[in-house]
């Protein structure tokens, strides 16, 4: 039997308290203060009897970006099974996700199972897709951009710095040095599609094969770090379904639905892994082909369905 790896949680509400771990837990855990630099926190209805009994409240605390605020809390030091307890107590409305404290010491955190919705700098890279080609507007980012700014004029920002034509390997090699000057609180990677296709012209792409699994941990992995550098949180979205029977020869590319379903469930099973946002883009569009300008790239109508899809409104 494998030894338990040890963990450390930050936790800013009932978690803290002793009579919230013991029934977790069945004892009480070492904690250490600690705090969390750019965040808040606002109150949460809590409806789950279970969570309740646990912690004698039913509005419990969530965290939220606020630029120049931190949140004092503590670091619980805990084995894997009390992880899964903790995991198991946190009603659906929370995701444990990687932040940075104060002290420099990277930690788990519960924070909004939304994660655009207290985001607050918004920096996306990515492919032709994520830069809104054949949409005037800025496709669906460009949608998002506008209802986000919007939102908040004076405090929100929205950077979107995807390239036509990117795969993983660029989005992976060149975001880090596009970070620091944008101070961004959530990271969207939205490429991927131009890595599986099949290479009908040699030598092209100019990047290593795709080959499952392994070619997206050696590029997403290094992008979660860059992200959690910043203490940002990174969002990951996965492709929209294409229309293969238009792609044809596209750039010495060749798109099939069948290599795009594989990279769509691969980025979802290592955000799933890895405990990192998944947003899935492939349903809406799914045997839309009037929404597809040339069998890859969504028209405007297209690029506002994916962007309903995000139901951003409702933030």
């Amino acid at each position: 039997m494998s030894e338990s790896r040890p963990h450390t949680l930050f936790s800013f509400g009932t978690l803290r308290d002793e009579r919230v771990q013991t029934a977790l837990f069945g004892r009480t855990v070492p904690t250490s203060a600690a705090s969390l630099a750019g965040y808040t926190t606002r109150p949460l209805p809590i409806t789950d009897p279970a969570v309740i009994a646990a912690s004698g409240l039913d509005v419990h605390l969530i965290l939220e970006r606020e630029p120049g605020s931190s949140v004092e809390g503590a670091v619980l030091h805990l084995t894997d099974r009390d992880l899964a307890a903790a995991d198991a107590y946190e009603v659906d409305d929370y995701a444990r996700r990687r932040v940075v404290l104060t002290s420099g010491q990277s930690a788990w955190a519960y924070l909004d199972a939304d994660p655009l919705r207290s985001a607050r700098r918004i920096v996306i890279v990515g492919d032709s897709i994520a830069y809104g080609r054949c949409d005037p507007r800025g496709g669906w980012a460009g949608r998002l951009a506008a209802a986000h700014i919007a939102g908040n004029e004076a405090a929100h920002r929205f950077f979107n710095l995807a390239v036509p034509g990117s795969f993983l390997t660029d989005v992976s090699e060149q975001t880090p040095a596009l970070l620091a000057p944008r101070l961004p609180d959530t990271l969207i990677v939205a490429a991927g599609v131009n890595d599986s296709a099949v290479p009908l012209a040699s030598p092209h792409p100019p990047h290593a094969a795709y080959d499952g699994p392994a070619y997206l941990a050696d590029r997403l992995g290094p992008l979660a770090a860059t992200a959690l550098d910043h203490n940002a949180r990174l969002v990951v979205v996965g492709p929209t379904w294409i229309d293969e029977a238009r792609t044809g020869d596209y750039e010495g590319l060749r798109f099939t639905e069948a290599r795009v379903r594989e990279l769509r469930e691969l980025m979802r099973s290592w955000c799933g892994e890895h405990h990192v946002d998944f947003l899935d883009m492939w349903e809406p569009l799914r045997g839309r082909t009037d929404l597809l300008a040339d069998g890859v790239h969504p028209t405007a109508e297209g690029h506002e369905v994916l962007y309903r899809h995000l139901d951003i409104t409702g933030r």
